[in-house]
């Protein structure tokens, strides 16, 4: 467990069970690269702390995201000025409709930390072509990568695993993990995760 995600002493928490599902993609997909639809914008940004905050805590609310909300401002400064990270938004006719966040860290491997819509724009079709749109920019640079990973959960949206295989990712394990959702926090723990 990361230091800052530890509980304070006496500290009151949910805790919940989840089957995280770890995935790969070792080469591109055999398929013409994504386009956006008309009035939809997805572009590379640096966001201060306090716009990364916003974004992650709007988007990942209902899916329980939390260990980035018990990440200090320093660290999580730090991490965003990290050469290595992408922070991708997508806009929809100016509006913010969502972002994924790519960590070239692990070379040769990318992994993709974090994928979501606003909570108005899912169902909307736009989930497959940002996950598309984010596969494109981790295989463009021609470089020696070696594949893309990317995990979720019980906890995320239950057409994130079928989205990420229909992506062309494959499944490579599967773990039960134990999380201590602090109450603190304000993140209400879905029923289906309640023990």
């Amino acid at each position: 467990m990361l230091d800052y995600a530890r509980l304070a002493p006496g500290e009151a928490f949910d805790r919940v069970t989840v089957e995280v599902v770890f995935l790969r993609m070792d080469q591109a997909p055999r398929r013409p690269l994504a386009v956006l639809p008309p009035g939809v914008v997805l572009r590379n940004e640096r966001l201060s702390v306090a716009e990364y905050r916003a974004l992650y805590n709007e988007i990942g609310a209902p899916w329980l995201w939390w260990l980035r909300r018990m990440m200090p401002d320093d660290k999580l400064a730090r991490h965003l000025a990290s050469p290595a990270l992408a922070i991708h938004v997508l806009r929809v006719d100016g509006q913010v409709a969502g972002f994924f966040e790519t960590d070239a860290g692990y070379w040769p491997q990318v992994n993709l930390n974090y994928f979501g819509l606003m909570p108005g724009f899912i169902g909307k079709g736009l989930g497959r072509v940002m996950l598309d749109a984010a596969v494109d920019s981790v295989f463009a640079g021609g470089s020696p990568l070696r594949g893309m990973t990317v995990n979720t959960c019980s906890a995320d949206h239950p057409r994130a695993l079928p989205n990420y295989v229909a992506a062309g990712f494959r499944q490579v394990r599967r773990v039960q993990e134990e999380w201590d959702i602090p109450h603190r926090l304000g993140l209400r723990v879905p029923e289906h995760l309640r023990g």
